[in-house]
């Protein structure tokens, strides 16, 4: 499959998002084209990049003053006190608002560089280049940059567009299922809240994303990052629309944050539960039929996932995540505001189903029988 090419455009932004196999060598021609005027361009890695594709960034950027930074991506490292560390760097360089910063690496990676970029001089040009199948499908599209607080998961933040996001597929043959299963979660999740067809087609291809094959992945990942964009371009600072896509995220980020962001559950393992409690939730509250359930579950079970909510079939285990659930960035009173599923491609109306403790106490118990 050839490179592909989707546009990102607002009022105040336009970007493209480019996707295809082996094709950092896109970047000397396409910084030129967004970034004319650049002469330094700081390189902030993930630790775990491989060395092979720090060596082929260099050789590709070498008529550019080059500084490289590596940054472990864990969410324990995903603070403020990192910001302070990222921007000192830049600074001790005199990095001006021309220049530009080069993030290498995960979700966690770029939504730290991202935010250190929108903050730094007030907002400095800024290139992702996403390497795990969740960067690529989820937190290299949208402008979405943070960092975590004691409060939460991404609590401080802003909303920054980058300059040009290059999704290369090489870099995830490097990746373990469990990173992979990370990324498929999304596009799984795209598919459910937006597209129908798009969940057919992986009812029957899933299999071959987790093989790694080249053709099949660029397509997931097109059609997901576009399902992404429908959203975002209506609703770029998430009001309304743009929460659809936080369908599963609520029970995810609780999931996590009771469980301190342990290694032992990925982020994208937490959603594909939450996604199985969002819908039992929505079955609950008579707006979802079994069968669509039924139907996901079936993805689940035929791709090895279902031990991702195994833990939650018990109620117990679901009523210790109900105090984690109130910090939701989605709030804005004292209920839980959840994104329900009306059939798979379409949610309810975000702000439409809030849930008080009390009543999602009682309900628990009745999301174990489907």
């Amino acid at each position: 499959m050839k490179t592909q090419t989707i546009k990102f455009k607002d009022r105040n932004n336009n970007y493209s998002i480019v996707i295809g196999n082996n094709i950092l060598k896109v970047l000397p021609q396409k910084i030129k084209q967004v970034c004319p005027k650049s002469k330094k361009i700081a390189v902030f890695f993930d630790a775990g990049v491989p060395v092979k594709f720090r060596k082929s960034i260099a050789k590709h950027l070498k008529k550019y003053q080059l500084s490289f930074f590596n940054f472990k991506g864990t969410e324990k490292e995903k603070s403020l006190k990192s910001v302070n560390l990222l921007l000192n760097k830049l600074f001790s360089k005199n990095f001006n608002r021309s220049d530009l910063v080069l993030s290498v690496g995960g979700g966690i990676t770029g939504d730290l560089v991202g935010f250190v970029s929108s903050i730094y001089k007030r907002g400095v040009n800024f290139i992702n280049v996403p390497t795990t199948l969740l960067s690529q499908v989820d937190a290299a599209v949208g402008g979405k940059t943070g960092v975590n607080s004691s409060f939460g998961k991404n609590m401080v933040g802003s909303f920054f567009q980058p300059k040009l996001v290059v999704v290369d597929t090489d870099f995830l043959k490097s990746l373990k299922k469990k990173e992979m299963i990370c990324g498929y979660a999304e596009i799984l999740k795209h598919a459910i809240i937006k597209d129908k067809s798009f969940f057919n087609w992986l009812k029957k291809n899933t299999k071959y994303i987790f093989l790694k094959q080249s053709k099949q992945l660029i397509f997931a990942i097109k059609k997901s990052c576009k399902i992404k964009l429908f959203f975002v371009n209506k609703d770029v600072h998430e009001r309304d629309l743009r929460m659809n896509l936080n369908f599963g995220h609520t029970f995810a980020h609780a999931i996590e944050v009771k469980n301190n962001y342990s290694k032992k559950i990925t982020h994208g393992e937490a959603v594909l539960a939450g996604m199985v409690l969002a819908t039992k939730l929505s079955i609950s509250k008579k707006i979802c039929n079994k069968k669509d359930l039924k139907e996901i579950m079936q993805i689940y079970k035929t791709n090895n996932l279902s031990y991702t909510f195994k833990k939650y079939e018990n109620y117990k285990e679901i009523l210790k995540l109900i105090p984690f659930l109130k910090n939701d960035k989605k709030n804005n009173d004292e209920k839980i505001n959840f994104i329900l599923l009306k059939k798979i491609g379409k949610t309810g109306k975000p702000n439409k189903y809030k849930i008080s403790i009390n009543e999602l106490r009682k309900q628990v118990k009745e999301l174990t029988q489907y």
